[in-house]
């Protein structure tokens, strides 16, 4: 298990081997380490990653959910990735989940649940000094996750982790395009300051808008590559 260390005063996060495998491969699968149709051993990838084969089987099985590997019954697994009309499709869809979270957010979260929404938001403000996407990445999952808890709808909050959890490999790519952590912030600040107004409809365009320009930002990082 391995241990991200959030800012100071913050309780650092744990994560287990899998879900570090799981990053780390389905980064490199993003990346073009691995093409689409290449080969995925179970055991040539415990050594490239040195880890066993259990979180190996696991983290393929999480990622064929991302569409990012198939698995073949008795063949094995290989490099998948969707379509550019089902990317399009799933990034439509989290915008207007996470709009709407944003929404009800901007009406029902408590003071304390704002307070600590603007602190997420200035701790992500620091990590865009420093300049490590990884630690960004890390950190803006628990800045939208407050605001999923702070719609108070234990359903839609579901559904919305469920479906950013899929988008997720294609979200942190975004993150190494220059430029694009402090755009980020940004946004998140449009974001923050109308829900911390109480402004349903302006928190809901916000975040939509946010999640239309993460999708143009990840365009531009593969096209650029």
């Amino acid at each position: 298990m391995s241990v991200q260390h959030s800012e100071e005063g913050e309780v650092p996060v744990r994560r287990t081997r899998t879900e570090d495998l799981r990053l780390q491969l389905a980064d490199d699968i993003v990346r073009g380490v691995f093409a689409p149709g290449d080969p995925l051993d179970e055991i040539g990838l415990a050594t490239r990653y040195g880890v066993s084969r259990t979180p190996v089987r696991e983290a393929l099985r999480q990622l064929a959910a991302s569409g990012l590997v198939e698995i073949r019954p008795h063949r094995g697994a290989i490099v998948t990735r969707p379509s550019e009309k089902r990317l399009f499709e799933m990034f439509l869809v989290m915008a207007e989940l996470e709009g709407l979270c944003a929404g009800l957010a901007a009406e029902a979260m408590s003071i304390l649940e704002r307070r600590e929404l603007a602190k997420l938001h200035a701790s992500l403000g620091d990590l865009v000094e420093t300049g490590d996407p990884a630690r960004y990445a890390l950190a803006n999952e628990g800045f939208h996750g407050a605001i999923y808890a702070g719609s108070h709808n234990e359903y839609l909050g579901e559904m919305t982790q469920a479906t950013r959890a899929r988008l997720a490999p294609f979200r942190r790519a975004q993150f190494r395009q220059s430029g694009r952590l402090a755009e980020s912030f940004h946004e998140h600040d449009r974001i923050v300051q109308a829900i911390l107004a109480g402004d349903r409809d302006r928190a809901t365009r916000e975040m939509r808008d946010h999640i239309g320009t993460v999708k143009e930002a990840f365009d531009r990082y593969i096209g650029g590559r």
